[in-house]
């Protein structure tokens, strides 16, 4: 009876080893190892990536779109209850009533505020080389062939402090300034707003021949190398900045579950057009500018993400608003955008400014 109960747990124990083993292979992608993705142009040091495509040339190019003088800024409201990715969350206070004060003959006071959040992943938001990796058999890869645990920064007890050689900061070096291409995926398709993708063929997915017949249509020069694109879907309109505050908090529930249930944007053939044509910059007002839940592809998670980013350095800015831009029907137009310069950060937040 013992040598029964001994061969059926561990009949047991194997079957769960092997179980095991094919859920972890499933969760592994040796892509970036068989296809090479490093090192990058730039070569095996660098740590910036795209943005080493704003030279003064494209600098240049740019500085002719600005024909009217007017400034639009393209950055969403932070605040507690915009709508969030996750169990991401945005907690701001302000320690004292004033923080300080009163100093001086003068009686200065003085408030400071205390935030709490995923600093460089809420709101409109920057990704930058230490966001999106890629689990390969041998570890955690990302941006430029470097892998997870050999590049954070460690505090007493080994505490990760930061993304060390991926941080954002290195990125930062640099500012975006480039020729801003808005797509309208609205008036392309004739909706008021993209879907949400249930399927690989949904009008929500923007592929790489609605990116072509886009700029066509719109009239625009073909996109180029160090362009910064950008999509409009109509879903980041479910949070307006000029009537979100005035929203009540069962509508602005509804609205962030709406949001957050999934969005329309670039299919994987979109981003490997923009890798060929060596733009420095994707955007949108969504909070991935990936399609999702459902690509061109099935099975994928945002994939422009892992391609684009991790394989190119080709950086990402989520959850724009281009109200002011569409209203004044502008698609071409400078843009600037520089990072905050955290170490060890993910990303950063920030408000990208367009003239034209």
């Amino acid at each position: 009876m013992k040598t029964v109960f001994h061969t059926v747990v561990l009949a047991l124990v194997v079957a769960l080893c092997l179980a095991g083993v094919r859920v972890a292979s499933a969760q592994v992608n040796d892509r970036p190892l068989t296809e090479k993705w490093a090192p990058t142009e730039w070569g095996p040091d660098d740590k910036a990536g795209s943005v080493n495509r704003i030279n003064p040339t494209v600098v240049m190019k740019a500085l002719k779109l600005v024909k009217q003088g007017k400034t639009a800024t393209l950055g969403k409201l932070y605040s507690h209850d915009i709508p969030a990715f996750g169990a991401r969350s945005w907690t701001m206070e302000i320690p004292g009533t004033p923080t300080g004060g009163p100093f001086g003959k003068n009686a200065l006071v003085y408030h400071d505020e205390f935030v709490q959040t995923e600093i460089g992943q809420i709101g409109t938001q920057f990704d930058g080389p230490g966001h999106i990796g890629v689990r390969t058999s041998k570890g955690d890869f990302y941006y430029n062939g470097r892998w997870r645990e050999e590049s954070y920064e460690r505090g007493p007890g080994g505490r990760v402090l930061g993304m060390g050689v991926l941080g954002v900061e290195h990125v930062a070096e640099k500012a975006f300034v480039c020729r801003g291409v808005l797509l309208d995926g609205p008036a392309y398709r004739g909706v008021k707003r993209l879907p949400i993708p249930k399927d690989t063929k949904s009008p929500g997915i923007v592929t790489a021949a609605d990116v072509k017949a886009m700029v066509y249509r719109q009239g625009l020069a073909e996109i180029g190398e160090g362009d910064c694109v950008f999509l409009y879907t109509g879903h980041g309109d479910l949070w307006l900045n000029a009537e979100w505050k005035t929203l009540s908090a069962e509508e602005k529930a509804k609205r962030r579950a709406e949001f957050n249930s999934g969005e329309p944007g670039f299919g994987i053939s979109a981003c490997r057009y923009f890798a060929e044509r060596k733009i420095a910059m994707t955007g949108g007002d969504t909070s991935a500018n990936d399609a999702q839940p459902v690509g061109e592809e099935e099975g994928f998670a945002v994939p422009c993400h892992t391609d684009s980013q991790t394989r190119y350095g080709i950086w990402n800015l989520e959850n724009m608003e281009f109200t002011q831009l569409l209203k004044d029907h502008v698609y071409e137009f400078l843009f600037v955008w520089a990072p905050l310069k955290i170490v060890g950060g993910t990303g950063s937040p920030g408000n990208p400014v367009a003239l034209y």
